[in-house]
């Protein structure tokens, strides 16, 4: 189950895992946020922000790993992106309808701040270059999103496959063997494909000798293989 501890426990200024956005607060507004957060730990597998729900707080990842979906018809979800410490996740709710429109589930033991989201946008409302930063990460994660969206429509399932394998590599992990955080259900979801599909792809990635799949790591074996299938689609 999901841990709660004291705000007080837990200064800002102490934090050696909060995002890099906060390095741009005075001290005042660092405290502001001390006094309306409250700093929680997930287990593995338990829901940290769930789709549909009232946005009242804006997330800091401490630790961990966390993914970020959205909830589709028929209990089929698509994983936009994998939450890595110190990312800061806000989202388009805050100045539209004040929900949440995805939901973000802990992969790995996380922690993670929960922010008063009223404090937060008096911050964003007196602090300009805080704002410009907010704005600039948030603008980031949706290019990522657009250029996702087009690979997925344009390419086969290998290349999609490839794709996700390449993520991960790239952005999460940096090194080639890994432990396996995503189901091969997950694997589809980040992919854009039936399970049944994404078992088939990574069958004949193994027999073509580019991946090696434990129950409990991954290892990439010919990452130059992979970049040409993601490329010739």
């Amino acid at each position: 189950m999901s841990e709660y501890f004291d705000k007080s426990t837990k200064r800002c200024a102490d934090c050696q895992s909060m995002s890099q956005l906060f390095c741009l607060l005075n001290q005042d507004e660092l405290a502001m946020v001390d006094a309306n957060k409250i700093f929680v730990r997930f287990n593995a597998g338990e829901t940290i922000k769930k789709q549909g729900t009232f946005m009242s707080h804006v997330l800091s990842v401490n630790s961990g790993l966390a993914k970020l979906y959205i909830e589709g018809i028929e209990g089929r979800s698509a994983i936009l992106r994998i939450v890595k410490p110190t990312s800061f996740i806000g989202g388009p709710g805050i100045y539209s309808d004040q929900r949440h429109h995805f939901s973000i589930t802990a992969l790995v033991d996380s922690s993670v701040c929960f922010i008063d989201l009223q404090v937060f946008k008096k911050i964003l409302s007196g602090n300009q270059l805080f704002a410009e930063e907010f704005l600039k990460d948030f603008s980031q994660d949706v290019l990522s999103v657009y250029n996702r969206l087009i690979y997925l429509t344009q390419k086969q399932m290998p290349g999609r496959m490839a794709d996700a394998l390449l993520y991960l590599h790239d952005a999460i992990f940096r090194k080639l063997k890994f432990p396996m955080i995503l189901s091969r259900f997950e694997l589809a979801e980040l992919s854009a494909m039936s399970r049944e599909s994404a078992v088939k792809v990574l069958r004949d990635f193994q027999k073509e000798g580019l991946l090696r799949i434990s129950d409990h790591e991954m290892e990439i074996l010919d990452l130059e293989a992979l970049h040409k299938i993601s490329r010739v689609g």
